[in-house]
Order: C-alpha cells, then sequence, then structure tokens
C-alpha cells in the first residue's frame, strides 16, 4: 500500500490490532477498528475474519483475504465477478489443492506411510477431502483435532505417538501459523517429515500460491476503492499460480534425501 499510494503522492495510515492467532478476538477486534471509521477494513485468514467484519459493518468498504473457505458458498457475496455489497478481494481455495497437498507430501517423502494430520475449525473443509486422498495412495491418518487455544503441541504429538515412516500434516490454521517455528522444532525433534501450511509456513515441503502475494494483490484493490471503485463491482481474484517449496535445511537435519523427480519439479529450492 505504501508503494502505491507514494507513487501517486498520496498518504497512508494503517491502524491494525494484533491477535496472535487467537481466532475468537475477531469480533471484537472489527467493532474496534470500525469505530475508527477507516476508509477501508481488511478481513485476512479464516472465516472468522470476515464474519467479524461483515457483523461490523454494512457500508465501510471490505477487502477480504480468504484462505481456506468459499465466500460466495457462504453467502458473503452473490458472485467472483459481481461480489455486490460491500465486500471483494482475493481468495485462497486451499480445499482444491487438498488432495495435490497429500501426495506432494508422500512424494517428498516416500518412505511414509502414515500421515499425523493437525487440523481446527478453519481447515475442516480440507481435512475432509485430505482422508480419501490419502486412502487412494495406500497413507494412513492419525488426526488429531485442536478446539481451545492455545493449542499444547506437545501433548498433541504425544497422543499420536509418532514413529519412523510417520509425517506432519497441517491443515491451514491462524493458529498453525502463528506457531509455525515451534511447529517446525518439533517436526524436527520427532524426525517427521512435514508440511504444515502454505508456501509461507515451514516445514520440508509447501505447496500452495504465496500469502505474501495475495496481500499484495489486496493492496491493490483498496488503491482502487480510494480512487472511488465500489467494492461490490470489482471482481474476486484468486491466485493465479501454485508454488511447489522445498526446505533443504530441514531435509539434511532428518537425514532424508530428496527424490530427483520431486526436486526437479519445485518452483523453490531453499538451501
Amino acid at each position: 500500500m505504501r508503494q502505491l499510494l507514494s507513487a501517486a503522492g498520496r498518504e497512508l495510515v494503517i491502524d491494525f490490532m494484533v491477535l496472535d492467532g487467537d481466532a475468537d478476538r475477531y469480533p471484537a477486534a472489527m467493532r474496534e477498528l470500525v469505530s475508527r471509521q477507516p476508509d477501508v477494513l481488511i478481513a485476512p485468514g479464516p472465516e472468522v475474519s470476515l464474519k467479524a467484519a461483515r457483523a461490523a459493518t454494512q457500508t465501510i468498504p471490505i477487502v477480504m483475504i480468504a484462505v481456506d473457505y468459499d465466500a460466495v458458498a457462504r453467502g458473503y457475496v452473490q458472485s467472483l465477478a459481481r461480489p455486490g455489497g460491500n465486500i471483494t478481494g482475493v481468495y485462497l481455495d486451499t480445499v482444491d489443492v487438498a488432495a495435490k497437498r497429500v501426495e506432494i507430501l508422500k512424494e517428498t517423502a516416500p518412505g511414509t506411510s502414515r500421515f499425523i494430520v493437525l487440523w481446527d475449525a478453519s481447515g475442516a473443509d480440507s481435512f475432509k477431502l485430505t482422508v480419501p486422498a490419502a486412502e487412494a495412495l495406500g497413507v494412513q491418518l492419525r488426526p488429531v483435532e485442536f478446539r481451545d487455544p492455545p493449542y499444547d503441541y506437545e501433548k498433541a504429538l504425544a497422543s499420536a505417538s509418532p514413529t519412523a515412516g510417520d509425517a506432519l500434516l497441517c491443515m491451514l490454521s491462524p493458529y498453525f501459523f502463528h506457531d509455525r517455528q515451534q511447529l517446525d522444532a518439533l517436526a524436527l525433534r520427532h524426525k517427521l517429515p512435514s508440511m504444515c501450511g502454505g508456501v509461507d509456513s515451514g516445514g520440508l515441503v509447501a505447496y500452495s500460491a504465496s500469502l505474501n502475494a495475495l496481500f499484495a494483490k489486496a493492496a491493490e484493490y483498496v488503491d482502487k476503492i480510494r480512487q472511488g471503485a465500489k467494492p461490490g463491482d470489482l471482481p474476486i481474484e484468486g491466485p493465479t499460480r501454485f508454488k511447489l517449496v522445498l526446505d533443504l535445511r530441514f531435509a539434511k537435519a532428518l537425514g532424508l534425501t530428496i527424490p530427483p523427480a520431486i526436486l526437479a519439479r519445485a518452483d523453490e529450492v531453499i538451501e
């Protein structure tokens, strides 16, 4: 936003609240932000963010960055082409790539036969599609559901009894993203090849669109609205490209050799 507005000679004030991944704090946070009378309200991440924003205002333009939910199916907007109302923005439908993520984790760590799957309400739709995808590949699942924050990852992994041949798969969640360094450390400690969320979320391997790119695109929507565009007239866009990212430092720490076929397909290799 600063780049866009400075190029046009305009000033920018960004008002925000830090929630530390606590989904229960969204409603009060959105009401507080609306009380400060912003020109545009940003609703990033899980559905609870947009739900809280829409409950807080029906008039202030809302730019959503929808991760892992369908804003049309949930009734927030009329359609992707013409959202209507005061909401527009971008979306990352990871539900459609749930099966692909299972396939890639299995291909990256072919010696694995069981995935410990961490999920919460934010990734429930993706988890439902992960189950048949794993069955098709002959991979057993050990699901671990989280409900009450703060999440106790140590206890969760202990309950799953990780052994050789296991891998760790995390659905997208604001909590998992916030705690990504902790999850990386646990995966390494338990010698688990891991895929934790998006390409910006750590782990051995990731397959997703870049959340950073989605936020950059959302800034363009904010700029258009500031120039007079109505949010309901701005088509909602999804990512045009998904990235496969491999972290060879993680692989080395696990003593794992990445198969050449998956290494050759990677869009980014961290060494």
